[in-house]
């Protein structure tokens, strides 16, 4: 650290025209060394609450607090944005939707208090907040004094010495909410600028597994998704996945599956090597979401068993010019950069850890004991995953857009190589209806 020295003479040093009998008095000069240290400017940042650079979202809030919500940093003016844009994803993830989710009953309607004007983003900070109504803490008193097994109880005291004991916290699911409503503004400006889609559903409860070759992602809607309970797109795999989910609910017990996503029209480009890479980006905000164990995009670990030649995707120009993919293991990102194919990743969920039955622990005291949870919790997270998913999808492609177009996009572009963009018409949004100021 840099730093400066001074000289300061004491006793030995006399302004002119002083007494000479006090000069005689003093004695030789006396050199002492100050060191000055520069002014520090300090920041403090709230650690691993925040993601995104260019589009940032920091959530906060607990699941037996006050309520739930985010901040939205970064997000582009002018763009048409009510209330009822977040509140469609957030239905689809809030709880007590069905039997097979938690029976907790919350509406998780949110309110924009600042950032829209008139029914615009204006370009300033967004904030949302989500109410909590229907908490039950004393469904909480043995987590007071003994650790939920698998469960973030006791990390939580590792690495604070301290924790919010009812729900769990923020290592509750509850805590996405704040993930949720940015990401419906996120999927909403992908659309409108570059036509991109973002879809995701259960391929997997328990044993029961989706073959991929029954799901056309090229043809794939929302509605075929949101057609049943379990979010499933093939109706037979879906009863077959509602079933194993009620065989473990009505014993206190719990299943884990995966949940596919898949992103049409990505822009090509985004993402940054090296260590910004777009699958690496990807991984990261989908394994920060709660209960999950493993990502693979493409052809994944599969991808293993083959050779080369089996594993390449070879190029081809379509009719309209464009450098195309005649296979997509892939998974639409090469060299950590949008290829323009299809993006597709799995996310696997473990099983809830807090279930109903009796299991070893110890408390806090450490001392070892037995307990059987109480609480309100999902049988199975993968249902109500599906809009996490989607929403931490969106998340890293908005940032990463902003960042391509910020970089790569801000002169002209290489039209031989590159290409713009918006690859689709912007999608004219109406206003809304309630343009009202929120």
């Amino acid at each position: 650290m840099a730093s400066s020295l001074t000289s300061k003479s004491i006793l030995g040093s006399t302004k002119p025209g002083s007494s000479p009998d006090l000069r005689r008095l003093s004695s030789p000069a006396v050199q002492i060394s100050i060191r000055t240290q520069p002014k520090k400017n300090l920041q403090i940042q709230a650690t691993g609450s925040s993601y995104g650079t260019h589009f940032r979202v920091s959530t906060f809030g607990e699941s037996h607090g006050g309520g739930v919500g985010c901040i939205i940093d970064g997000c582009p003016p002018r763009i048409p944005l009510s209330e009822s844009d977040l509140q469609f994803d957030l239905d689809r993830r809030r709880p007590g939707q069905s039997r097979i989710t938690t029976p907790r009953k919350e509406t998780d309607t949110c309110r924009i208090s600042s950032g829209v004007s008139e029914g615009m983003t204006t370009g300033t900070p967004i904030h949302v907040f989500v109410p909590n109504t229907d908490q039950r803490g004393l469904d909480y008193s043995e987590m007071s004094v003994a650790y939920r097994p698998s469960h973030a109880d006791a990390t939580y005291d590792m690495k604070y010495g301290v924790r919010s004991v009812q729900g769990g916290g923020r290592s509750s699911a509850r805590e996405t909410i704040g993930r949720v409503a940015p990401g419906a503004l996120a999927k909403k400006i992908l659309k409108q600028f570059a036509g991109t889609e973002i879809l995701a559903y259960v391929s997997q409860v328990h044993q029961v597994v989706l073959p991929e070759d029954l799901v056309d992602h090229e043809n794939l809607t929302l509605e075929q998704i949101e057609n049943n309970i379990v979010r499933c797109p093939n109706p037979e795999y879906a009863e077959k996945m509602i079933a194993a989910i009620d065989a473990v609910r009505t014993k206190g017990n719990s299943v884990g599956g995966v949940v596919t996503c898949i992103v049409r029209n990505a822009p090509r480009g985004l993402g940054t090597p090296v260590f910004d890479k777009l699958e690496a980006e990807l991984a990261k905000a989908c394994m920060s979401l709660p209960a999950t164990k493993g990502f693979e995009f493409g052809s994944g670990f599969s991808g293993t068993f083959l050779t080369g030649l089996e594993h390449n995707d070879e190029f081809y120009t379509d009719e309209n010019g464009r450098i195309r993919t005649k296979t997509n293991r892939s998974g639409g990102i090469q060299g950590g950069i949008s290829n323009g194919e299809i993006i597709n990743m799995r996310v696997a969920f473990k099983p809830t850890s807090t279930i109903g039955r009796k299991q070893n622990t110890v408390t806090r005291d450490k001392q070892e004991t037995e307990m059987i949870a109480r609480g309100r919790h999902d049988p199975c997270v993968v249902p109500r995953a599906v809009p996490m998913v989607e929403a931490m999808v969106a998340l890293v492609l908005v940032d990463q857009l902003m960042a391509q177009y910020a970089q790569c996009h801000l002169f002209p572009i290489n039209p031989e190589l590159q290409e713009p963009l918006r690859t689709a018409s912007p999608v004219e949004l109406e206003q809304p209806q309630n343009a009202a100021a929120l």
